[in-house]
């Protein structure tokens, strides 16, 4: 196991995953443009769903790319966390509307798991992460995610806890 590079990894999923949920109650609607352009796909539901923004998307990677260097680790990684944990949220709400979830309607483990495995996975090649330590931090950030919201959502910063 690489205790280190989990925990730096699960830092910038903080990051990446945390932004757009910050960034919402600071900035309110201001550019909050929906990623998918309110388009529907073939089965009549939204794409992504509103709360999926370019504001979220590029702010959750500005900030991920900036935190990287602050935990020793190359701008690079945390611009490929970035992509990938945004790819993941995506790919969620994607599979959310298709299986009829309303937007911001919870799915445990759909909601966590691509969010987390995305990274790991495409940091895997350039960091010391076997499958045990990817295991690890999608398990560390699914339990650490539901601690979080919850906190979050007391400190008024989330709609609702999780």
């Amino acid at each position: 196991m690489h205790p280190l590079a989990i925990l730096q990894l699960l830092f910038l999923l903080m990051l990446a995953n945390g932004t757009p949920v910050i960034a919402k109650k600071l900035l309110g609607e201001r550019w909050a443009w929906p990623l998918d352009g309110g388009r529907h796909f073939l089965d009549g539901r939204p794409i992504f769903g509103p709360s999926k923004t370019v504001r979220g998307v590029v702010l959750a990677e500005l900030i991920t790319i900036a935190g990287a260097p602050c935990i020793g680790l190359d701008w690079r990684v945390g611009a490929v966390v970035g992509i990938a944990a945004m790819a993941g949220d995506l790919f969620s709400s994607f599979a959310k509307r298709r299986l009829g979830i309303e937007t911001s309607g919870m799915a445990p483990g759909l909601d966590q798991v691509p969010e987390a495995l995305f990274p790991l996975l495409a940091c895997a090649g350039s960091m010391p992460l076997g499958l045990a330590d990817i295991a690890a931090g999608v398990a560390l950030f699914v339990l650490g995610e539901v601690v979080l919201s919850r906190l979050l959502y007391r400190l008024h910063l989330r709609d609702r806890p999780y």
